[in-house]
C-alpha cells in the first residue's frame, strides 16, 4: 500500500536534484484543480480570491510540519509512516481509509471530467439500444470506462506513471490556451463579475482547498532529494508557482466569462477555436493516464483484506479492479456533478490530509502541545480553519448535490 502511494519522481542515481525536486513538488500540487478554480472564483466573487494565497500559506506550513515529523526519525519514509509514528497502527488505518476514499472519488471525478468534455465536443451524440436512449454526458462516461478498461488490466503501471508526471506541462498548456482564446478568439476580458457572494464562499473555499491536495506525497519528495537541506526552498518554489498558476487561470477565466463560468472552464471554450481544442484535448488525456493510478492503491488495500491464499491470485486482483471501475461508472452516471464532487473531496478529505492530520501528527510526535507558544497558536488556528471550512463546505456541497 505504501509503495502504491508513492508518486513517480524524476530522480537521478543518487536522488533528485533541487530542480527535479521542484518539478516533482509542483507536479504533486498542480492538477485538475486548475479546471475548477475559475468556478470557485465565480462562486465566491473577486474578494474570495484572497483566500487562495491564505490557503496556500497554511498548507505550505503544514508541509513543513511533515518535514519536521520526518526529521525526528530517519526510518520515516512516507505519509503513512508519519501516521503510524504519531498514532500507531490504528492511526495508520484511519489515514489509509481517508486517502483511499479520496482516490476513489477522484477516480469518479475523472470519469465525469472526461464525459463533460466529450459531450462538449460532440453535443449531438446519442446511443440508442432498442427503446432506450442515452444522450448527453452519460454515454461518454461509459465509453471512457471502456477505453480505460485495458489499463485496469495492467498490473505494472510504470509507463502510465511517467506519462501522468507531465501534469505540470498539461496545466501550463491549458492556461496558455485559455489566454489565447481570450486574446484571439473574440471573447475578450471585459466581464466584471461579482465583488463578493457570501452564499458561494463555502463552495469557493472547498474548491480552493482541492488545489493543494498533494500532502500525502510530500514525504516521498523529501526522501527522494540528494540534499534534504534545500527541501523548504523546494516546497516554497512549488507552492509559489502553483498558486500563481491557479490565480492566473481563475482571474483570466473570470474576466472572460464572469458569472457564466461553468464547473469546468473547458466547457466555456468555443470548440471551433484551435486554442480551445488544444485545451480540451489536453484535458481529455488526464483521465486516461491517471485513472488506473488513482484506483490501484484502493484495489491493493481491498486485496489486503483477503486471506493469503486468495489475494495473490491474478484473477482476484483483476476482478477487484473491474468491480471498482464498474462502481465508479455507476456513481459518475447517476451523479454527474463534477463541481459538487470536487467540493466534497476538498471539504472532507483534503482538509483532513492537508490541514488536520499534519498538525495532529506534529503535535503528537513533537509533544509541543504541552505548553502554549506562537507555533502552537498557529497550528490551532489552521486546525480550526480546516474544521470550519470542512463542515461548511460539506454542508454546502451536499445541499447543492441534493
Amino acid at each position: 500500500m505504501e509503495d502504491e502511494l508513492r508518486i513517480t519522481l524524476t530522480t537521478g542515481r543518487t536522488g533528485s536534484s533541487v530542480w527535479k525536486a521542484c518539478f516533482n513538488g509542483t507536479n504533486a500540487f498542480l492538477g485538475i484543480g486548475l479546471l475548477t478554480v475559475p468556478y470557485a472564483l465565480s462562486s465566491g466573487g473577486w474578494l474570495s480570491l484572497s483566500l487562495l494565497p491564505l490557503i496556500a500559506i497554511m498548507t505550505f506550513y503544514t508541509g513543513l510540519l511533515l518535514k519536521q515529523c520526518m526529521d525526528t526519525d530517519p526510518s520515516i519514509k512516507t505519509y503513512l509512516d508519519i501516521a503510524e509514528r504519531a498514532f500507531g497502527k490504528n492511526g495508520k488505518i484511519i489515514v489509509i481509509i481517508v486517502m483511499n476514499s479520496e482516490l476513489y472519488l477522484v477516480a469518479v471525478g475523472l470519469l465525469i471530467l472526461e464525459g463533460d468534455n466529450l459531450c462538449k465536443l460532440f453535443p449531438d451524440f446519442v446511443v440508442k439500444i432498442g427503446t432506450l436512449t442515452i444522450q448527453g454526458q452519460q454515454p461518454f462516461v461509459i465509453i471512457t470506462a471502456l477505453v480505460i478498461l485495458p489499463s485496469m488490466l495492467l498490473l505494472d503501471l510504470s509507463i502510465l506513471s511517467y506519462i501522468s508526471a507531465t501534469g505540470v506541462f498539461s496545466c501550463l498548456i491549458i492556461l496558455c490556451s485559455i489566454v489565447c482564446v481570450g486574446v484571439f478568439g473574440g471573447v475578450g476580458f471585459s466581464a466584471k463579475g461579482t465583488l463578493l457572494n457570501l452564499e458561494g464562499i463555502p463552495t469557493a473555499i472547498s474548491l480552493y482547498i482541492v488545489c493543494f491536495a498533494g500532502h500525502p506525497v510530500v514525504p516521498t519528495i523529501y526522501t527522494s532529494m540528494q540534499d534534504t537541506r534545500h527541501f523548504s526552498k523546494v516546497l516554497l518554489f512549488s507552492f509559489v508557482l502553483t498558486t500563481i498558476t491557479y490565480t492566473a487561470t481563475a482571474v483570466v477565466s473570470y474576466l472572460m466569462y464572469g458569472e457564466d463560468v461553468e464547473s469546468l472552464i473547458t466547457l466555456n471554450l468555443p470548440t471551433n477555436a484551435i486554442a480551445s481544442q488544444v485545451a480540451i484535448y489536453t484535458t481529455l488525456l488526464i483521465p486516461i493516464t491517471r485513472y488506473a493510478l488513482m484506483v490501484t492503491p484502493v484495489a491493493n488495500a481491498i486485496e489486503g483484506g483477503f486471506s493469503e491464499n486468495i489475494k495473490g491470485k491474478k484473477s482476484v486482483r483483476l476482478m477487484i479492479r473491474i468491480a471498482l471501475l464498474l462502481s465508479t461508472v455507476i456513481i459518475a452516471y447517476v451523479f454527474p456533478y463534477y463541481e459538487s464532487l470536487m467540493a466534497i473531496i476538498g471539504s472532507i478529505f483534503v482538509v483532513l490530509a492537508s490541514f488536520v492530520f499534519p498538525c495532529l501528527f506534529y503535535l503528537n510526535i513533537s509533544g509541543m502541545y504541552r505548553s502554549w507558544n506562537y507555533e502552537l497558536v498557529a497550528i490551532v488556528v489552521i486546525v480550526l480553519f480546516g474544521i470550519v471550512a470542512g463542515v461548511l463546505g460539506t454542508y454546502s456541497s451536499v445541499s447543492d448535490l441534493v
